[in-house]
């Protein structure tokens, strides 16, 4: 099957892919986005996370055809002409980033919580922090740091317009 989605605001099209394909292989083998990890492809670590049609969800788990026609949204999208897009930016600033394999699940996780909580006017609270990255398993940091970087990129982003 074609399938035709918009990754990144940038319209994409694969050819020949098999109905069982999950679409984390089509962004990191078809598509040449390796950012989104491939760890537990049992949706429980949340290492592939990726926006679909602006929602998170474990790539892993999406059928490559329930892409057709969205949009798709991938760690890679983040960073924008001018940089490193804030939520990253406070992950290296606050240590959270250690051998990597988490983070692009956890940056755009935090990304979906700060910008929620900044278009509710708020930062998000600790114990919301936690519930929303409950998904997202990390066996290096310890959790503290990336509490931190969720604090710092609230406190950066409740201004910005992102």
């Amino acid at each position: 099957m074609r399938l035709t989605c918009t990754v990144n605001g940038t319209p994409q099209q694969v050819d020949d892919v098999w109905e069982g394909e999950s679409l984390l292989y089509v962004l990191r083998e078809r598509m040449g986005l390796p950012g989104s990890k491939n760890a537990c492809e049992q949706g429980e670590c949340g290492s592939c996370t990726v926006y679909l049609d602006g929602l998170p969800v474990c790539a892993c788990l999406v059928a490559a055809g329930q892409a057709q026609g969205r949009e798709v949204g991938t760690v890679e999208g983040l960073a924008g002409e001018d940089g490193l897009h804030p939520v990253q930016e406070a992950f290296l600033e606050a240590g959270a980033v250690q051998c990597g394999f988490c983070t692009p699940g956890l940056l755009v996780a935090t990304d979906d919580l700060v910008r929620r909580a900044r278009d509710e006017g708020r930062r998000p609270a600790d114990a919301e922090i936690r519930e929303a990255l409950a998904g997202n398993l990390c066996r290096c940091t310890g959790y503290e740091k990336i509490l931190d970087a969720v604090r710092l990129a609230a406190d950066r982003m409740a201004g910005d317009a992102r």
